[in-house]
């Protein structure tokens, strides 16, 4: 009998909410319980227990309507690899994807490229996760600039759905609710950025302007507020954008590529979607 055939196939809840944090934190991931529970309650989280009782493995699908959804949270504790359990979750989250009719999607590393293409994945366009430290200039914001407001959601969630092709509600008033969260908008309505708390550090995205004029001016409102580390995900295609974080001392932490099974992704990010929400979010 193969060490993993002891393994017990669960549905991911509350129950496991604890084991799958200590996942992704042995790891050495960003995410939250507050991101493990929106998985869990507005998508498919699956894992492997172990008879002892915790969870040695995890993954995670997350549709955005019936158009595309995210596969993330491929997690497998250190002594449970190279036994498959990751290629056999990943499956299952592919099969809830396409049970729905949405195209699965994810953001891949170098290392799990390969993998994903070999599952039938294509590749779209690099994007790179950039890590920094802020430092607050104290400034006051631009008077087209002012905090998000709860009446703002609803344009919000339109801009956001017109950068990334599918209505991403659920995720974006997530997002906004949380209490560690802040949130700029341009008085316009031409643009928005979200900052909330990770685990290891402050994570901006997503970020959806006009132009990158406008997105300059919301990254320069979320980056200035108390020191502390920051994660942001940036679509290689915005030079200007990279430049200035290179200019306040961030450097690139790891890149990935954007992958599909079923369909080419884009092959460079829309001309509106200047940050991401995260790999595992898109």
């Amino acid at each position: 009998m193969a060490l993993s055939d002891q393994l017990r196939l669960v549905a991911c809840g509350e129950a496991e909410l604890a084991d799958a944090q200590a996942l992704s934190d042995a790891a050495g991931w960003n995410q939250t319980a507050d991101d493990w529970q929106l998985f869990m309650q507005h998508g498919k989280t699956i894992g492997y227990r172990h008879p002892a009782g915790r969870l040695v493995a995890t993954a995670a699908a997350l549709p955005y309507g019936n158009a595309k959804g995210w596969v993330a949270m491929v997690l497998v504790a250190e002594a449970w690899r190279h036994q498959g359990l990751a290629t056999r979750l990943l499956q299952i989250g592919i099969d809830h994807l396409r049970q729905r009719g949405a195209i699965p999607y994810l953001d891949a590393t170098p290392a799990g490229a390969p993998t994903y293409r070999k599952a039938g994945f294509q590749a779209g366009f690099a994007l790179s996760r950039w890590e920094g430290t802020t430092s607050p200039a104290g400034q006051a914001l631009p008077a087209p600039m002012r905090a998000a407001e709860p009446d703002d959601l609803a344009w919000i969630i339109a801009l956001d759905a017109a950068a990334n092709s599918v209505t991403r509600d659920f995720l974006l008033q997530d997002f906004l609710a949380r209490s560690t969260s802040q949130a700029w908008v341009m008085r316009d309505q031409s643009g928005f950025v979200i900052r909330r708390q990770g685990r290891r550090a402050a994570q901006i995205g997503p970020l959806v302007a006009r132009d990158e004029d406008t997105a300059t001016a919301l990254l320069g409102a979320a980056l200035d507020l108390p020191q502390g580390p920051v994660f942001l995900d940036l679509p290689d295609r915005w030079d200007g954008l990279a430049a200035r974080l290179r200019g306040r001392g961030f450097a690139v932490q790891r890149p990935f590529v954007r992958m599909a099974l079923g369909e080419r992704p884009m092959q460079a990010a829309n001309d509106q979607l200047f940050v991401l929400a995260g790999p595992e979010f898109g």
